[in-house]
This record gives structure tokens, sequence and C-alpha cells, in this order.
């Protein structure tokens, strides 16, 4: 995304910006609906009430107990909000129309607590295996990916390996493979048994026309699916993308948020910066873009920092905003850094 922060100045209201940026970080992620004590009421007047408690285990609709009681009844959360309790689905139905905008309101509280509580740390295969440091990015200039083991090492370790006279995989010690059709070979093995990594490695070389294989957009992206849905984070970062682009399958932003979303709650850090990007382009939403790009800043992401710091020069965010994110990524860069590293990134440069 290209940041104009002339024009950003023209479209977003400066001065409340600022109050609500200030206090987002202090706002309560509460529902603030059923709080308080309450009384059973008939059926035709009984409002959303929460679920916690005594008084609160009735049919939101009819007004029967729980089975604990005489003459009770099982009851089942709403599975949406879980704000209220009912004891079958025709009570669900009937109490529809009264109980969906406190229901639509909580549950979309509950997927932004998940949103901004969860991710925050580098998924598993965005670590070296060998070293166990978070492998910096763009992680295509600072590690090799094996096809046989489907991992990826840093070039530190690779570096190291190779001075100790080990040519072969750093992991798993196997033979590098002498051409193209071997290394076809070895991902279309794995993705027989329905590895993850081989299904979305297999996908991007399809999608790209990658190793002598005919670029098939439409194949890479049905195997970026199936990819996801055996939990490949990458794979749903590459979705995104290509609903994004409309490479492979007809452009779908909304589709592209969601998956973005998903693999965001999983620790992807570009599918986070991109959230960012998509409240600012589609909603107009700084707030919340900020909120994203503070978490991917903290994670290494340096373009996430560069955002923040034209929106600080903006007068869109505090400098204490700033502090925070650029604080977070020296660290984030600081715990990337290795002796084996330095040296493989000054031999590339020489």
């Amino acid at each position: 995304m290209t940041w104009n922060s002339g024009s950003l100045a023209r479209k977003f209201e400066r001065a409340g910006a600022l109050g609500e940026l200030a206090s987002a970080g202090r706002r309560s992620n509460g529902a603030g609906i059923g709080s308080g004590g309450h009384q059973r009421t008939p059926a035709a007047s009984m409002s959303c009430i929460a679920v916690d408690g005594g008084p609160a285990d009735v049919c939101a609709n009819c007004g029967k107990g729980s089975s604990g009681g005489e003459g009770g009844v099982k009851l089942k959360d709403c599975t949406a909000c879980r704000l209220v309790k009912y004891c079958g689905v025709d009570c669900q139905r009937a109490h529809r129309k009264q109980h969906k905008k406190a229901c639509k309101q909580r549950a979309a509280e509950l997927k932004d607590e998940q949103l901004f509580s969860q991710g925050l740390e580098r998924p598993e295969r965005h670590i070296c295996p060998i070293c166990a440091l978070p492998i910096p990015l763009p992680m295509a200039e600072h590690s090799i990916f094996e096809s046989c083991c489907m991992k990826m090492i840093c070039t530190g370790c690779t570096m190291a390996a190779q001075k100790r006279g080990m040519f072969d995989c750093a992991f798993c010690r196997t033979p590098m493979p002498e051409n193209d059709a071997d290394t076809l070979a070895m991902i279309q093995a794995r993705v027989a048994k329905k590895d993850p990594a081989a299904t979305a490695l297999l996908g991007y070389k399809y999608f790209f026309g990658d190793d002598g294989l005919q670029k098939d957009m439409r194949k890479g992206v049905e195997l970026y699916t199936e990819a996801a849905n055996l939990g490949a984070v990458d794979a749903l970062f590459s979705l995104g993308v290509a609903h994004e682009r409309g490479k492979g399958v007809k452009q779908d932003m909304a589709k592209a948020a969601e998956l973005y979303e998903k693999a965001a709650i999983q620790g992807c850090l570009m599918s986070r910066h991109k959230l960012g990007c998509f409240e600012v382009k589609a909603r107009r939403n700084y707030v919340r873009a900020l909120r994203h790009w503070l978490i991917s800043a903290k994670m290494g992401h340096k373009d996430s920092v560069e955002t923040i710091k034209n929106m600080f020069m903006d007068g869109i965010a505090t400098k204490e905003q700033y502090a925070e994110a650029l604080k977070g990524y020296r660290d984030a860069v600081e715990e990337m850094k290795s002796h084996d590293r330095d040296e493989a990134s000054a031999l590339m440069k020489s």
C-alpha cells in the first residue's frame, strides 16, 4: 500500500481520530449487554440476558429453567453470541427478531477479541527448526526451502552446515535434488501423504509456472485451498492475495479479508499488515488499521512501522503509539539476529 500523507489528512477528521486512537488501548472489550441483575419476565417482554449466574439460567423466549430445578429442561447457548440460552430450536426462532441486534453486536465483539488477542507470535513454520529463531523478512531472502522435508532453514544455519562440509539438507540430511524433475517428485510424494506445506508449495509452483510446470492459476488456487484445509497458514495468505487481485479466482475483497483474518490469528504477520491496509482502503477505519499495524510491527514487519510513522507525521497516530511500534519492531529484529546469520548476510552482499 502506498501511503499518501497529504490525502490522509484531508480524508480523516483529525481531532476525532486522535481522541479515539488515544483511548483505543484503554477501551474495554466487554459487550455491555445484559449486565447487572434482572428478573424473570413473561416471554412476550423478555430481554436478552447474560447466561452467567443463576437467574440467567432460563430460556430467553419462554422462561423455562434449566434441568437443575424441578420440571426444568436442558438449555443450550446461542452459539453466535453466548448471551442467552434456549430450551429448543422453536424458542430460538421465535426469539430471533428480538435478539438479532444484540446477538450481532456481541458476535462482532467476540470476533474482535479473538482477532486482536491471538496471532501475536510468529507461527512455528516461520521459525528455523535448527537455531529456533524467527526467520527475518522477507523470508525468501533469508532462508532456504528444503523440498525433502518441507522445512525453511535460515541462511545462517545453512552456511554453518556447509562450513562443516555438509551440503545435503541441513535438517534431514537428504541429498539435494539434482534437477526440477527430482524436486517435483519429492514434493508430489509428500502431497500424496496430505502434507499441508507440500500441497501449498505445489500450489505455488502451478500458480507461477515454476520448476517446469505450465502456469495454471486455477490449479494453484485449488491446491492452496486444499493446503489451507489441511492447516497451512501460508496457503491462507496466498488465497487472500489471489482473491484480492482476482488471480485464478473471481476478485472478492470480502473473501480476501476473511482469509487474511484466519491467517492473522495464526500468526501470519503479512496477513496482519494486509488487514490494516484493508481497513483504510475499504472502511476508512484508521483506528482498527493502527491496531493491526501495531501487532505486525512488533512481530518485525518493517512496512508496518513505516506506515505508523507516516500516520504520526500526519497527526493521526500519537507519539506514544509510534514509539511503541518502533520499540517493538527493534526488539523483534534483535531477536532474529545471530552470528551465523550476520556472516551469511555479509557473504551474500560481498
